[in-house]
């Protein structure tokens, strides 16, 4: 199969339109081409792009910042000469002064098919500017690793932020460039807008379910190291918002969980208990692990693996990484009522918030964990209608 950049590439035809126009490019690590050429380079080879500009988001263009919350300044790239800003430094919006060095921004971000994941709120600001100041934005389409599946309460009104970009479930089942035109439609954009669409793409197919498994993997950002965490990842991201380590600073992260002193064998019958429909679709392993850094760093925490690696035992429609992740928590409250498991800090610098409800764009999975009395078909009558609804609303813009 080939990628958006890879046929851009490959296709003057599909360049055509660029001709006499100021060509900026948003990217990451992991916007690279099947030979592994970082996305800049490739586009700066091409005698037929004006290349003028650059810009990184979250961790960098090039991927310097190895943690969350860890800013980049801009720069001028020290072999091609042009202006590299970051979109995740001083500001989270391109600037007026920013706007003004292209005409067409090329989009090439690799996704993880989750809300939470920050590129997709930077994909959002830069319609938004482009609409305002009269540029194009050209999606370079990529896979979602996640595939096609859907899973998690809608973002509720007023719970925007930058890890949430919109009303849209946690697992969104989209690539970037479907994400685009949803964007563009829900807040009534007016732009030139296109979708570079990959070849071949079957998300549906095993074994990959969503990312061609004979492509490398690049991390998009630091602590996404293969595809098994991006199958994790929609159920995973809620332990940054917890006082459980979600793995930083071992060789696993947002694969794992623990902490010290948990109670593993406890806590894996109290899920099974609650809702064995939940554990399916994945293999759970009692794990022990101590951080580097990060969260108990140092420490011996008792923990547990989620395991989708193995075909024989990974069943792609079965899995729902939102819910056991839930569970998990559901459980280490009948373990330990009193447990301090929500993390009270100023996550994606928001003071006004818990972290594990911006993280899940509202109030409602913390209060069905904190609730003794709330059940597995409590939780599911919250998620299952957003869910259904969002299959709904996203069908007009799936490409592939």
């Amino acid at each position: 199969m080939q990628f958006g950049i890879e046929r851009f590439l490959q296709d003057p035809a599909l360049r055509a339109p660029l001709a006499g126009r100021r060509v900026a490019l948003l990217a990451h690590p992991a916007s690279v081409t099947r030979e592994l050429t970082h996305s800049l380079d490739a586009l700066a080879a091409l005698p037929d792009v004006r290349l003028s500009a650059a810009f990184g988001p979250q961790h960098g263009l090039r991927g310097d910042k190895q943690d969350n919350m860890v800013e980049s300044p801009d720069f001028t790239d020290p072999v091609l000469g042009v202006p590299v800003f970051s979109l995740y430094g001083e500001v989270r919006r391109p600037t007026d002064a920013m706007m003004d060095t292209f005409d067409v921004l090329l989009v090439d971000l690799q996704d993880l098919g989750c809300r939470i994941y920050t590129f997709i709120t930077t994909l959002r600001y830069v319609l938004e500017a482009a609409a305002t100041h009269g540029k194009a934005v050209w999606v370079l389409d990529r896979p979602n690793p996640a595939g096609r599946p859907v899973e998690g309460t809608l973002l509720r009104p007023g719970w925007e932020s930058f890890v949430g970009a919109g009303p849209m479930p946690m697992r969104h089942g989209m690539t970037m460039g479907e994400l685009g035109h949803w964007f563009i439609a829900l807040l009534k954009l007016d732009l030139e807008y296109r979708v570079i669409a990959m070849d071949g793409w079957l998300p549906d197919a095993g074994p990959g379910f969503g990312w061609p498994v004979d492509r490398t993997w690049v991390n998009p950002s630091p602590n996404a190291a293969n595809l098994w965490m991006a199958r994790a990842y929609a159920g995973t991201v809620m332990l940054e918002g917890t006082t459980l380590s979600e793995g930083r600073g071992t060789t696993r992260p947002l694969e794992l969980f623990g902490a010290p002193g948990l109670d593993t064998t406890r806590l894996l019958a109290d899920m099974q208990r609650i809702a064995p429909q939940w554990l399916a679709g994945c293999r759970l392993r009692p794990c022990w692990f101590e951080p580097t850094f990060h969260k108990h760093a140092g420490q011996l925490c008792a923990g547990v693996q989620i395991h989708v690696e193995d075909p024989l035992h990974y069943d792609h429609g079965a899995f729902q990484p939102w819910r056991l992740q839930a569970l998990a928590f559901k459980a280490l409250r009948a373990q330990a009522p009193d447990y301090p498991l929500w993390r009270d800090f100023p996550y994606e610098y928001e003071t006004d918030r818990l972290a594990i409800d911006l993280i899940n764009g509202g109030p409602a999975l913390r209060e069905w964990v904190d609730n003794p009395a709330t059940s597995a078909a409590d939780l599911d009558a919250i998620a299952q209608p957003d869910e259904a609804a969002w299959r709904e609303a996203r069908q007009p813009y799936v490409i592939y």
